[in-house]
């Protein structure tokens, strides 16, 4: 059953600011997952929010994003507790993509793509674990910035998986991302080596994509996985993620048996069904998978790849077409996390009009060099 959310949980009234700096003038909507003073940090879950008082401090990254003069008008709706990818979300609703209602937000940012993408603020405040910010910012038609891991402070937040989850940023224009990257990120050298267009990536996205978002004349590079490391890309992904879901929810979830909807239950089945031997082997990989990428890099090479692998599906899409599609999207997003890596996703359209993304993916610390680029390229 897909029903209809406004993005935002709760406005603020009046807007929070505390300051006047170089975010002046620019609306914020934070994501559900941060605290906020006086607002109790429901994580898109009716139990959880039952569960837990109203915050008594609001996490240092929102509290420094007023002080830069941004204003607050509200939280937005996500995916429950941030385990989801697609922005659907059956205890609340979904939130309405802006450019094709017919179609999903994508998620976990669900709220704050939608809110950023309508209008209704210039910056949108997400969290990215397996693609929450790329995803939807791909879907919605707006730009999404993952940072280096480690980058943003992460106090204040609910955790879903601490060694993949990063805060992030939404906006409509590339020049809104840049001014807000320049108050955390620091400067780095022009990202001036090699561009990188790995086939075995680009072959996951549908033609119709791949051909809008490949400039005139460029093709593919060879492969930038083996064909074993490759396909270890989702699974450790998987894997490793679901091992520290497991243990930040695991006793919650016996005191509480939350009625987790469709998709979200056997999701936290799984991460808690995972083994000792699965987890360690999984961690291995994803040394071998962090290795190889941070060599592919070097200090100046940037990974040109599609966001995700075709335009946002259908309201109405489940079952067989829909976990093939959610195993692409995550195959291509996993590899910033993997790592560590920021990556930053361009609004594109396909041929029919609808919105899909080009997405950068540079060295850690690479952040600001990597959205001048996607400027330029963009230009």
């Amino acid at each position: 059953m897909h029903f209809s959310a406004p993005p935002f949980v709760s406005i603020f009234d009046p807007p929070l600011s505390a300051g006047k700096g170089p975010l002046t003038g620019l609306r914020l909507a934070v994501k559900d997952n941060f605290d906020v003073t006086g607002h109790v940090t429901g994580c898109g879950n009716p139990e959880w929010a039952a569960t837990h008082e109203v915050a008594e401090t609001t996490a240092p990254l929102v509290a420094r994003l007023l002080d830069l003069g941004a204003e607050a008008i509200g939280k937005t709706q996500m995916d429950e507790l941030a385990y989801s990818l697609m922005g659907q979300n059956a205890r609340y609703g979904t939130p309405v993509n802006p450019i094709t209602p017919d179609r999903m937000p994508g998620g976990s940012s669900s709220g704050s793509a939608v809110a950023v993408g309508s209008g209704a603020v210039e910056i949108g405040l997400g969290t990215d674990t397996g693609g929450s910010v790329r995803l939807p910012s791909a879907f919605c038609g707006v730009h999404g910035w993952r940072p280096t891991h480690g980058l943003l402070p992460a106090e204040g937040l609910v955790p879903l998986a601490q060694s993949y989850d990063v805060p992030g940023f939404l906006t409509r224009d590339a020049e809104t991302l840049a001014l807000v990257a320049e108050q955390f990120a620091p400067a780095a050298a022009p990202l001036d080596g090699a561009f990188l267009y790995p086939e075995d990536l680009w072959h996951l996205a549908e033609p119709e994509t791949a051909e809008a978002l490949l400039p005139p004349g460029q093709d593919l590079g060879p492969p930038l996985f083996s064909d074993c490391l490759r396909t270890l890309l989702l699974p450790t992904f998987r894997i490793c993620q679901g091992a520290e879901v497991a243990a930040n929810f695991r006793d919650w979830i016996a005191e509480t048996a939350p009625a987790f909807g469709p998709g979200i239950q056997q999701r936290f089945e799984g991460a808690l069904a995972l083994t000792v031997e699965e987890i360690a082997q999984a961690r291995k990989d994803r040394a071998r998978i962090e290795d190889h990428l941070v060599a592919s890099l070097g200090e100046r090479n940037v990974i040109v790849l599609p966001t995700v692998p075709g335009p946002a599906p259908l309201l109405s899409v489940k079952g067989e077409e829909m976990e093939d599609y959610r195993n692409r999207a995550l195959t291509l997003l996993s590899l910033a996390g993997h790592a560590g890596l920021p990556q930053v996703s361009l609004p594109m359209r396909t041929r029919a009009g609808l919105p899909v993304g080009l997405s950068l993916v540079g060295p850690r610390g690479s952040d600001r060099a990597l959205i001048a680029l996607a400027r330029q390229m963009q230009a």
